[in-house]
């Protein structure tokens, strides 16, 4: 799996509102009005995440999901599978 360059990554976190790229990783925090909407976003990622047998980096604290992307097989890198996750969970979110 080819790895995407600093540039490729950049040209399309500009459309993806909100997700950054740093330390080899693609991440983004969203925010709810609790934690029982904090965990329906995790559980409808989670089953996005198993179609595209492609598992975020994540944590949970009340209202707060941090979500960081990389492909392990790609070495920690960041792949098109991450920017088609990340893709899915905008979707999610919205």
């Amino acid at each position: 799996m080819s790895t995407l360059s600093k540039n490729e990554i950049e040209q399309e976190l500009k459309n993806l509102s909100g997700w950054t790229f740093e330390e080899d990783k693609i991440s983004k925090e969203f925010e709810f009005e609790n934690f029982k909407e904090a965990m329906a976003f995790m559980v409808k990622v989670g089953f996005e995440a198993e179609d595209q047998a492609h598992h975020p980096e994540w944590k949970n604290v009340y209202n707060k999901v941090s979500i960081s992307l990389s492909t392990h097989d790609a070495g920690g890198k960041i792949t098109e599978k991450d920017i088609r996750l990340a893709k899915a969970i905008e979707g999610v979110a919205n």
